[in-house]
């Protein structure tokens, strides 16, 4: 029998340590979700890898019989679509209400809309988590901590604030579940994106389970 050296021995029983390598993400999503230093104050990027890519924002095939303009909330799929021309809709990720109790439904309209808005949270709210909620029961100013992002569209019905909003939020990796106190919360970017296109008035559906 033909020995084989230590080193021989070696080489044929080591293993490697496999390389993971992080996926690449499109140089355009990249850019979509990247910093946004010209705001009052500055919005950071997004880290895409804690959110699944079906939530970032696109343009996809929508069939409905909403007129262009329109904006669907899809609460169930965590999905809200700008209704366009053609058959078409732009798609943007949203986090909703914990509980279908804590969520809208229905038709609304947009009644108003505010940059870096100031955030107060509603009486139930307070009721629900006084030790969360108790210390801002004054109000929050505008900026990179308050929950309700660079932007904010306060939903109305028959003239009156229905206290829900589509708003950004400090925690962009909540968006596709159910964590919210019943507003809908988009990544800071697509708020941007979206507050961009909609004016005042914009009729809003809500589907809900």
């Amino acid at each position: 029998m033909i020995g084989l050296s230590a080193t021989a021995l070696a080489a044929c029983s080591s293993t490697r340590t496999p390389v993971v390598r992080e996926p690449q993400i499109d140089p355009y999503y990249q850019a979509m979700y990247g910093a946004m230093l010209s705001e009052k104050f500055p919005v950071a990027a997004t880290d895409l890898r804690r959110v699944d890519p079906q939530f970032w924002r696109q343009e996809v095939p929508y069939v409905t019989s909403e007129r262009p303009g329109t904006l669907v909330v899809d609460t169930p799929n965590h999905h809200l679509y700008l209704v366009m021309e053609g058959g078409r809709a732009l798609r943007y990720g949203i986090g909703v209400g914990k509980s279908e109790a804590l969520v809208f439904r229905g038709t609304a309209t947009i009644g108003r809309k505010a940059e870096w808005p100031r955030w107060t949270p509603t009486k139930s709210m307070i009721a629900r988590e006084p030790d969360r909620y108790g210390p801002y029961a004054s109000g929050m100013d505008g900026g990179p901590e308050n929950p309700l992002g660079p932007r904010a569209l306060y939903l109305y019905k028959d003239g009156r604030d229905t206290l829900f909003r589509l708003h950004g939020t400090t925690e962009p990796y909540t968006i596709g579940t159910n964590v919210s106190s019943g507003c809908i919360r988009l990544m800071n970017q697509d708020i941007i994106d979206l507050y961009g296109r909609v004016p005042a008035g914009t009729r809003v559906v809500v589907i809900n389970a």
